[in-house]
């Protein structure tokens, strides 16, 4: 037997604010919540299916420097200029953490500053 991720923490600011970021890019919805501290987001089938759920936690530590770990998204229906054209619309701003323009992928922040990537191959929708 294995483990499986089921949920992914995310510390922030504005847990209500980058949950709804997310939710758009993900095409998930907002499955619960603790007032203003804790907001959870996840795909339209909830909690225990093939994708893990966001958490996002209430937190006044500033973010320093490039993340250790970072989300990569992939589109499902269109091609990697379309899509990075959505993400721009929606909120993500384009990040420089020393790629040299050569890349497959393209690095994006989300509104608070965090940095993940947007990859060329598209996934069939689960």
């Amino acid at each position: 037997m294995a483990s499986r991720i089921s949920e992914l923490v995310l510390d922030c600011r504005d847990p209500e604010r980058l949950a709804a970021f997310w939710a758009e890019i993900l095409g998930f919805q907002v499955i619960g919540g603790e007032g203003d501290e804790v907001v959870g987001i996840g795909p339209p089938e909830g909690f225990g299916g093939p994708q893990p759920v966001i958490v996002f936690l209430r937190s006044d530590e500033p973010k320093n420097g490039k993340l250790r770990l970072h989300i990569d998204v992939n589109a499902t229906d269109r091609d990697q200029e379309a899509e990075l054209e959505r993400l721009l619309a929606a909120g993500a701003v384009r990040a420089d953490v020393g790629q040299t323009g050569e890349e497959s992928w393209v690095v994006l922040a989300d509104p608070e500053g965090n940095e993940f990537c947007l990859l060329r191959r598209r996934l069939d929708p689960l």
